[in-house]
């Protein structure tokens, strides 16, 4: 029942990074803007999942979660019936504002009901709607474009969100939690100003959007309330944000690797589509078609994944799969048009199996050492970093082929024009490889089983 809303998500976020090529197109804008549209959706996530641990416990999970997935909903009919492109990005964030509470809070309904030996297991089980979603969104995508009208890929939403509300309301049990006491408003405030600032700065940087003394008061206000929050928390009794939750060794590798890792794989949803359709030069329904193949590669890595934890070790597993997934992800860059689609469809298979038996582990590490009542507390700020990694990811990528077009003078997008940004992508994604190899041998052994010979 949780997982029909991560279904829904991920054909919403697949979709309009397939359509948004087409998307430029009907809003007379060039490509590379449109990374606005998926920033916002995902910065505004990060300003408001502060607030859903406290909002789970005080109003009940399954009602707060419902209530998001409504929100989703209407953000998605709105989007629909956007006619500009400010209309979009404000109703994009109207989306986000009601996606930002659906993973955190679905986390928390299902970490809550599991015992440590069943936790792998439930969340490999929580992702695998999630995983389904990817397949069916990117053609979907490519038959509405290729004999619809783009609206229609934000209205597909709505039967699979209905459905997922009545399985919500019907499985997921009523659990009243103790009183959270007052929400921390200072800390809320201070974090949002922090994120949104050092996010805004991020976004304009390189493409002289607005003057550099905009951009150094900005990066001054971001310092000053990054400072300011780290201030708060440490002295708050109930922080909108435990930073003391980095005190666990594993809850600090998986965010810090987890980080380096998203930053690539943030990136490639905005990447691959202007690749495909602009430098190749393929249909919607040609480029939706290809990224079927990542995620099959992550449903068949569901029943694999316990199993290989169990067999090697949390450590060796991540260790390997971090260092495969650097390799994958700056694979796409050396795609060109006469690259045969069984190669491509290949590395993005093993890309895509490698990737999600990682999070599968890393999410899963992110609790290894942490006691029942710091479960809403990590879930929460585990989800604002995952936010912050991908927008940055997208940021980056975006920055990335600005940079390299620049050195082009501008021309249209080619092919090789892709290489450095997916390079660069990829070995941030590798410096995870050596995080994961400071964790101690049998870290995790109580879950999965494994013990060392």
């Amino acid at each position: 029942a949780v997982g029909s809303a991560l279904f829904m998500q991920f054909i919403d976020q697949t979709a309009l990074s397939t359509a948004l090529p087409t998307l430029a197109a009907a809003f007379k804008i060039p490509p590379i803007d449109l990374k606005l549209v998926l920033t916002s959706y995902i910065l505004v996530q990060a300003l408001v999942v502060p607030a859903s641990g406290w909002a789970a416990d005080r109003w009940g999970a399954r009602r707060i979660f419902i209530a998001a997935m409504a929100v989703f909903l209407l953000g998605s009919v709105l989007c629909g019936l956007s006619r500009t492109l400010g209309e979009l990005v404000l109703f994009r964030i109207l989306q986000g504002a009601g996606a930002a509470m659906i993973m955190p809070v679905g986390r928390i309904i299902v970490v809550g009901q599991s015992s440590r030996e069943q936790l792998v297991k439930a969340m490999a089980l929580l992702t695998t709607p999630a995983m389904v979603g990817p397949i069916i969104g990117p053609p979907l995508t490519g038959l509405i474009l290729q004999f619809g009208s783009w609206p229609w890929i934000f209205y597909i939403n709505l039967p699979v969100g209905i459905l997922g509300m009545i399985a919500v309301w019907k499985f997921v049990p009523r659990r009243r939690e103790p009183h959270p006491g007052p929400f921390d408003t200072i800390g809320f405030v201070l974090a949002a100003v922090a994120m949104s600032t050092t996010m805004g700065l991020a976004e304009t940087l390189g493409f002289n959007l607005i003057p550099w003394t905009v951009q150094v008061a900005a990066l001054r206000d971001a310092d000053a309330a990054v400072a300011g929050f780290i201030h708060h928390a440490r002295n708050a009794d109930r922080p909108v944000l435990d930073l003391g939750l980095f005190r666990s060794r594993t809850f600090r590798a998986s965010c810090t690797a987890g980080t380096l890792l998203r930053i690539g794989i943030g990136a490639t949803p905005f990447l691959m589509p202007l690749l495909l359709q602009i430098g190749m030069g393929w249909t919607p329904l040609q480029a939706g078609s290809l990224p079927i193949s990542l995620a099959i590669g992550a449903l068949i890595s569901r029943p694999a994944a316990t199993p290989m934890m169990k067999l090697f070790g949390f450590r060796n597993v991540l260790i390997w799969t971090a260092a495969t997934v650097g390799c994958f992800t700056l694979a796409p860059g050396f795609f060109r048009s006469t690259t045969p689609v069984w190669i491509m469809f290949g590395v993005l298979a093993v890309g895509g199996f490698v990737r999600a038996t990682q999070f599968t582990a890393s999410n899963a590490l992110a609790f290894a050492e942490l006691d029942q009542k710091q479960v809403t507390a990590a879930s929460t700020l585990q989800a604002v970093i995952l936010q912050l990694s991908i927008s940055m990811g997208i940021t980056m990528g975006s920055l990335a082929l600005q940079l390299v077009r620049l050195g082009t003078h501008g021309q249209a997008l080619t092919p090789s024009q892709f290489t450095l940004p997916f390079c660069f992508l990829g070995v941030l994604a590798l410096l995870a490889t050596p995080v994961y190899a400071r964790l101690a041998k049998d870290t995790g052994a109580d879950m999965t089983g494994h013990r060392r010979r």
